[in-house]
């Protein structure tokens, strides 16, 4: 449908061509129009508007990636005239319809109290959880996994996508900006893979300074390609209000990518949970962000005390605040927790770890594949 607008045709006449094909029968009667790459076509954008409000017979659907990014910049948006979907990669439980493995993913949603899986049922989704971090959610990934389960054929498309987004930023973003963007872009995996996950601009070069990169940062965070996750000083409600804006965590859209970055060998999916700590652990907490992300966490934040103690996740959930404290493997040290509990009072404290399901006083111990269900799954006392 983009070859409409190659000359500039107008919408009323884009709407009267689609109405003569519906006269002729070449359109159905009801029919769904797709705009894809819209964001390079500011014509594409401005009729939305008019679809709207000339022509409701039509469904239109609009695609994009950046498209947030291009839309203030170079053409006027209909305000009002369109309803926005905010895509994410998939997370574990649509990787597991991807691959065929639905009953897995009815058995993670029918959870409604922290009781412990079936050991066969845990140690299954354990190993597609291993595969989840290679082969991440990206469509096209899991698509060519289940093809034929050939895992270097699923790092070339990760190579290719990560060689898209260099392109896409090259191409959206002015010449200076491009390199501040693609430096900060490039100096993730070192970032995540630092036991400290606080992002540290020293980390992009020795001079960097933060006045130099923070619209850079944004500029990822609007196109979806980082999450950032903010420190907090205290767990109140709302929790944007007590968020330190210059101490933050920055994660990947997608634990595939992040391994296609860091060059992950395939090697590490079949020895045993070697992969779940990899990188001090880079993995993990990425993989926990992306699933908060996904399943309707729209902002991350984190809170420490005095460097003594760190909960990695903090997030607000029906007028209450729960906190997150993620481990790698199957430890059960939860200092942390302890600490935060003791300060705040709170009544249910939260882990994620390779164990399964277990209530343990005031402590829930959420496996990591189950981590989306967080915190619904408990037992407050």
């Amino acid at each position: 449908m983009n070859d409409f607008f190659k000359g500039k045709i107008s919408p009323v006449k884009i709407i009267e061509k689609l109405s003569i094909y519906r006269e002729k029968n070449i359109l159905p009667g009801k029919t769904l129009i797709i705009f894809d790459e819209v964001q390079n076509s500011p014509e594409t954008l401005t009729s939305l508007k008019y679809f709207q409000e000339e022509a409701g017979q039509y469904h239109i659907a609009a695609a994009g990636s950046l498209l947030g990014i291009r839309i203030g910049r170079y053409a006027p948006f209909p305000v009002g005239k369109v309803n926005f979907i905010n895509l994410y990669p998939l997370s574990f439980g649509e990787y597991l319809d991807g691959v065929g493995k639905s009953g897995l993913r009815r058995l993670l949603q029918a959870a409604a109290a922290p009781e412990p899986f079936e050991l066969a049922f845990h140690n299954e989704l354990l190993e597609n959880l291993r595969l989840y971090y290679f082969i991440g959610g990206m469509p096209e990934a899991i698509a060519q996994y289940k093809h034929d389960k050939d895992l270097s054929k699923v790092r070339t498309i990760q190579a290719e996508i990560l060689a898209a987004y260099l392109m896409d930023i090259s191409k959206h973003a002015t010449k200076t900006e491009a390199i501040k963007i693609a430096n900060i872009w490039n100096s993730m995996p070192g970032q995540l893979a630092k036991e400290n996950k606080k992002f540290k601009f020293s980390e992009i070069s020795e001079n960097a300074r933060a006045r130099d990169y923070n619209e850079s940062i944004q500029w990822l965070v609007q196109a979806g390609l980082v999450y950032k996750c903010f420190s907090i000083k205290a767990p109140k409600l709302p929790l944007s209000g007590y968020c330190e804006d210059n101490i933050f965590k920055l994660y990947l859209l997608d634990t595939g990518l992040l391994g296609a970055m860091l060059d992950l060998s395939q090697k590490t999916i079949v020895e045993g949970n070697r992969l779940f700590s990899e990188y001090n652990g880079a993995f993990t907490e990425n993989y926990v962000a992306q699933e908060l992300i996904a399943n309707e966490h729209k902002a991350l934040y984190y809170w420490t005390s005095d460097n003594s103690a760190e909960v990695d996740f903090v997030m607000p959930y029906a007028d209450d605040v729960y906190p997150l404290e993620v481990k790698a493997g199957m430890s059960k040290q939860k200092k942390s927790l302890a600490v935060f509990g003791a300060r705040y009072g709170s009544r249910v404290l939260s882990m994620a770890t390779l164990r399964n399901f277990k209530q343990d006083g005031k402590v829930c111990n959420y496996p990591l594949y189950a981590v989306s269900l967080f915190p619904k799954v408990h037992l407050p006392v």
